[in-house]
């Protein structure tokens, strides 16, 4: 138990070490490389508590991809930090309202009597929090899992669609002006003088 604690403790003040620096770091990719050590960090959390699964996806679909992703349109941004920082002081007191705010909820939420800290109980060699998972989505929570699936599909398309706007400056050829198109028009001989 003191070895699992010590673990814990270890992964949790680099997590909230390095969610701190990812707010408050100047460059935005260095924030984008923090934010990738508190995605590492939380995904060992959940291994340490037996949530194999989730660390593992966490690592796979946050970091390996959507994390890539990040880090390749902000380098590829002209981000200009000086009009960032200037909006800074303008904001920060709207910030620490909605920080005390969520504070306050985390504080309500567990004091509750459902997140008293016990150890949960060793469960068999055999048994699967993937199938656990599962089976627990796909019966008991499969409206609300569709529903997200529905609401994803929508977002995706209604950004297609705002991408996909349509440039009237654009010059594009007329297939039908090109096959009715005459020889005589197209090559015209002309005779210089030969000075």
């Amino acid at each position: 138990m003191l070895i699992e604690s010590a673990v814990f403790y270890f992964f949790s003040t680099i997590l909230v070490a390095s969610a701190l620096a990812m707010i408050s770091v100047r460059n935005p990719v260095h924030a984008v490389l923090f934010l990738v050590l508190v995605f590492f960090t939380s995904a060992a959390i959940w291994l340490l508590l037996e949530a194999e699964f989730l660390g593992i996806t966490l690592v796979l679909v946050y970091v390996g991809a959507v994390m890539v992703l990040f880090l390749f349109v902000v380098m590829m941004l002209d981000i200009n930090l000086a009009k960032m920082r200037a909006g800074f002081a303008r904001y920060l007191p709207v910030g620490l309202l909605v920080g005390i705010i969520m504070a306050v909820e985390m504080a309500v939420i567990l004091s509750r009597p459902a997140f008293d800290l016990q150890k949960p109980q060793a469960k068999p060699a055999d048994y699967s929090n993937t199938q656990e998972l599962g089976e627990l989505l796909f019966s008991e929570y499969i409206y609300p899992f569709e529903i997200a699936g529905v609401i994803l599909l929508v977002a995706i398309v209604a950004a297609i669609t705002l991408t996909m706007h349509k440039r009237t400056r654009a010059k594009r050829q007329s297939p039908a002006m090109q096959v009715s198109a005459d020889r005589a028009e197209r090559v015209r001989l002309v005779s210089m003088d030969k000075d």
